[in-house]
Order: C-alpha cells, then sequence, then structure tokens
C-alpha cells in the first residue's frame, strides 16, 4: 500500500493555515478542542443546506472568533438576521464567553473541494449514478476555471455486492508540489446499500512566493566623491 499524505496537512504555513488557530496546554488544550468540535457540529446542523464549507475558530482573552465560510449566507443568516442571532447566542452558551461571529461568502462554489464532494454525496443518496455525478462535478468545476480536479468514490457502487473504488481526473492535479493550490475534502453519502465515500481534489494554480525587489541599477549614475 502507498502512504498517502493529506494535501492540506502537506502545505501547512506553506499557501494553508490552520482551521483552529489558538494555544493551550495539558488538560485545557483537550477541553478546547472537543468545544471546537462541538462548535463546528453546532454551526452545520443549524444550517444544515447553508453549503458550509470550513469554520475558523480563533481564540483570545476575551473572546472567540469564529468565520464561516458558506456558499448560501442568506440561509445561516435568516430573515432580517433572526437565525445568526439564536446561533450567536446558543454558542455564547457553550463557550462560556462572548462570541464574534463572521460569514463569508464563497464566490465560487465549484471551485471549493468540501461543497463539490458534499455535491456528489447528496446525489449518490438520491440514487443517482456514481458516474452521471462525476461527469458533471468535474465539467462545472473545470468551467469554473479549474486548472485541475480528481474524485475519488469507494464503497458499493451502484448496489453491487462487492465493494470497489472509481476515480476520475479532469485536467492535471499536481500533489507533490508544495507551491500548488490544491483544496482537498472528504464526504460520506449514507446509502440503503452502505457508506459510500468521496474525496475530491481541486487544483486552483500555483500561489508563487512574492519575488524579491531587485536593487535598482546603478548604470549611468555618476557618484562624486
Amino acid at each position: 500500500m502507498g502512504r498517502k499524505v493529506n494535501p492540506v496537512g502537506f502545505r501547512l504555513k506553506v499557501n494553508k493555515t490552520w482551521e483552529g488557530r489558538w494555544f493551550a496546554e495539558g488538560k485545557d488544550y483537550v477541553d478546547r478542542l472537543h468545544q471546537d468540535f462541538e462548535i463546528r457540529d453546532m454551526i452545520r446542523k443549524s444550517a444544515p443546506r447553508a453549503g458550509i464549507s470550513r469554520i475558523e475558530i480563533e481564540r483570545f482573552a476575551g473572546n472567540v472568533n469564529i468565520t464561516v465560510h458558506t456558499a448560501k449566507p442568506g440561509i445561516l443568516i435568516g430573515r432580517k438576521g433572526e437565525n445568526v442571532k439564536v446561533l450567536r447566542k446558543d454558542l455564547e452558551t457553550l463557550v462560556g464567553i462572548q462570541i464574534d461571529l463572521d460569514i463569508k461568502e464563497i464566490k465560487d462554489p465549484d471551485l471549493d473541494a468540501q461543497l463539490v464532494a458534499e455535491n456528489i454525496a447528496d446525489q449518490l443518496v438520491r440514487r443517482i449514478s456514481y458516474r452521471r455525478a462525476i461527469n458533471r462535478a468535474l465539467q462545472q468545476s473545470m468551467r469554473a476555471g479549474a486548472e485541475g480536479i480528481k474524485i475519488e468514490v469507494a464503497g458499493r457502487l451502484g448496489g453491487s455486492d462487492m465493494s470497489r473504488r472509481v476515480w476520475m481526473r479532469e485536467g492535471r492535479v499536481p500533489l507533490h508540489t508544495l507551491r500548488a493550490d490544491i483544496d482537498y475534502a472528504v464526504a460520506e453519502a449514507v446509502t440503503t446499500f452502505s457508506v459510500i465515500g468521496v474525496k475530491v481534489w481541486v487544483y486552483r494554480g500555483e500561489i508563487l512566493p512574492e519575488a524579491e525587489q531587485e536593487p535598482e541599477s546603478s548604470e549611468g549614475v555618476y557618484v562624486s566623491e
């Protein structure tokens, strides 16, 4: 078996960052880590159809800053902000301190690996052919501007007796290139036959480090002594 590395973890501090940014030691670390899990579960359950991609959590001395990246911010906010007010109150009750909740819209959902994976999983639950769902996702992502996308599904595909793995790729997906901006996500489709896993890699181009400014040339400049 080959050794697999998570594409996001592989690029941390290169062109990716952590979704939870805080520091703790000992038992406090365990408590805050489990609290992060509860925060993310509460937000996702409050608006399951909001197209939530990722939730970033930053902890400070007197408050917790939560940033929710979603494709449908209107569903999460609700009419006149009613839903987000209730959500903020529930989060403050869970955490015990002030919550700063920031909601950011995802401009291109077809370039977000998590949303693509959840979309395919939702189609598999509705008994749409996995090949049709994958081909449609490949075409939509490439049309949206992706330089490459790879999708893999595994399980009892089509209700077969034996599980198998199928993957398709469009364009190029350089997994070993650190400067490549690759978004990776996993989703599960709970069908009547079994649980089908969905993995998505989206290559959105390269993120090059800022070039160092070259010193200005001194040719033709006379310096008096």
